[in-house]
């Protein structure tokens, strides 16, 4: 079987799979990492966000041969690790704002909020409302309102 090596959550890992094999999969199966959820297997729900270079993608709709050795993919396992802490400044304003629900979208949630106020930064400005609408994960429960305002608070917490 082919060998497919990225770098996942800092550090290199090699998978042992079929190229066309979606990287949700390998990431879930073959790897053991479950913070990624699958909703809709084609990039529609975003229940699986997590970021591939620094940036927000869906790796249910990615497969492993897509990847390079140097790619570097980060679930919400290894977002603690990007701020050097035990959680990330969005995961905790996700608990102090009890965001949470049934808590299966939050993964997703949490790792696109994250790319968004990365992308609004690189512009050099904050977040906005407008910035708020391009998250698009679904969630089950009708959190949004709370998810909102998790993302401003987990947003004033970034350095």
């Amino acid at each position: 079987m082919p060998q497919h090596t990225f770098i996942l959550n800092g550090k290199a890992v090699t998978a042992d799979v079929e190229g066309d094999v979606r990287l949700l999969w390998v990431l879930r199966d073959v790897l053991g990492v479950t913070g990624p959820k699958y909703g809709c297997g084609v990039g529609v729900c975003r229940a699986c966000t997590s970021h591939l270079n620094g940036k927000a993608f869906t790796p249910c709709a990615v497969p492993v041969e897509a990847l390079d050795p140097t790619d570097e993919v980060t679930t919400i396992e290894g977002l603690p690790d990007t701020v050097g802490s035990d959680l990330h400044p969005m995961q905790e304003a996700w608990l102090d704002l009890d965001v949470a629900q049934c808590g299966f979208c939050q993964p997703g949630q949490i790792m696109a909020a994250v790319a968004t106020v990365r992308k609004a930064r690189e512009a050099g400005r904050e977040i906005t409302e407008a910035d708020l609408d391009t998250i698009r994960n679904i969630c089950r429960c009708g959190t949004y309102h709370r998810i909102r305002q998790a993302v401003l608070e987990g947003s004033r917490r970034m350095e």
